[in-house]
């Protein structure tokens, strides 16, 4: 099989943009027009994929966020362009261009995507990860190692559900963040690439928002009296979400909106 007719193959299976991201991700002699035995194995392989539906970041394992590169796969929820609304609300905040150390602590890391691009763009910054699949904690860990910020940040299992979920860190953060599950069960309104997405990183109870009561109640003791968190929120959620945390004593500051303009990230204090 020479290139040409691989993606020709994969071309047929999605579309042509698709088709030449698989296959650079395949590829692996590139001064070689004809692909080995492996590799059109491969195509053939991406190409059934593509037809079935499964994302184009789930068959190379890879999706960029934030101008950086992140490994993903069956036990992670791929990036979306969405959550850089979280980075870009977090990196608006005055103490990024402090030189006193800021502590961060991502809950429901997934990728850990979040945490790694608000870090890599904060000198000043440290976090912890934590995540209830262990498996994305490993996929996690991988990242942080490959985009060299292992001292920087640390990965743990842990629950949000639980009052101390954790254990490596005892002091208050400055910062938290999270991009928790928050689609009802039941509800069909999800994007295609999101049946590959594992289901604990989707829904959240019958209305959707069980992970925010949660998070209302146990992140309080985790939190410094001047410190901030931001929740990424889906579509139509703010007043609930509001009502949730402002119920549990949290103070409201601000919204922000998506590139779509949909509001996206909400800001409290405690």
């Amino acid at each position: 099989m020479n290139l040409n007719q691989a993606l020709a193959i994969l071309t047929e299976s999605s579309n042509a943009r698709d088709a030449r991201v698989v296959l650079r991700a395949i590829r692996r002699d590139a001064n070689n027009d004809k692909l080995s035995f492996i590799d059109s194995l491969r195509v053939r392989w991406a190409a059934r994929q593509l037809r079935r539906g499964v994302p184009v970041a789930k068959i190379i394992r890879r999706r960029r966020f934030y101008g950086l590169e992140f490994e993903t796969d069956r036990h992670t929820m791929d990036p979306r362009p969405d959550s850089e609304t979280i980075v870009d609300a977090v990196l608006k905040l005055p103490v990024i261009n402090q030189k006193s150390p800021i502590t961060i602590l991502d809950l429901g890391t997934g990728t850990g995507c979040l945490i790694a691009a608000i870090v890599a763009n904060m000198p000043n910054a440290t976090g912890i990860g934590i995540d209830k699949s262990r498996p994305a904690c490993h996929v996690a860990q991988r990242n942080i190692k490959r985009l060299g910020l292992a001292d920087k940040i640390k990965i743990e299992h842990g629950d949000f559900n639980h009052q101390s979920p954790v254990t490596s860190h005892k002091s208050p953060f400055d910062i938290i963040i999270s991009n928790p599950p928050y689609i009802a069960i039941g509800d069909t309104r999800v994007d295609a690439g999101a049946r590959w997405d594992p289901k604990i990183a989707l829904y959240a109870g019958p209305d959707g928002l069980d992970a925010y009561r949660a998070i209302a109640q146990t992140a309080r003791p985790l939190i410094k009296s001047n410190g901030q968190i931001f929740l990424e929120i889906g579509a139509g959620q703010s007043a609930l979400v509001r009502q949730i945390f402002t119920n549990a004593g949290w103070k409201f500051i601000e919204s922000h909106r998506d590139l779509g303009g949909v509001e996206r990230v909400l800001t409290f204090k405690p």
